[in-house]
């Protein structure tokens, strides 16, 4: 049963079956189902690779940008309010693996 640790965040990928389950250890000491059912007839570490891969995918590491929606502006008279484009969100990965800071040694 291999265990992950991404951004901080600890996986476990349980086989059931022919199948492997990843499920995530909550902080408040339960766990949530990332996947049930999944790669079937894989072998223990080549489902623990994938199941990394899915979880980078699912919980990507960066931050959400929302910028100004200047193509719909909202008028009060003499003042133009521009409001957040929500409907636009850029989204910018970072290539580290957690957003911690570095521990010093």
């Amino acid at each position: 049963m291999p265990t992950l640790t991404y951004n901080d965040m600890t996986f476990t990928v349980e086989p059931r079956g022919d199948r492997w389950d990843i499920s995530y250890a909550l902080p408040n000491g339960s766990s949530a189902i990332v996947g049930a059912g999944l790669f079937a007839g894989l072998a223990e570490a080549e489902a623990a690779a994938r199941a990394l891969t899915l979880v980078k995918t699912i919980f990507p590491v960066g931050i959400k940008s929302v910028g100004p929606d200047v193509a719909h502006p909202s008028t009060i008279g003499d003042l133009k309010i521009v409001g957040p484009d929500v409907t636009h969100p850029n989204f910018i990965y970072w290539n580290k693996d957690s957003v911690s800071c570095p521990k010093q040694l």
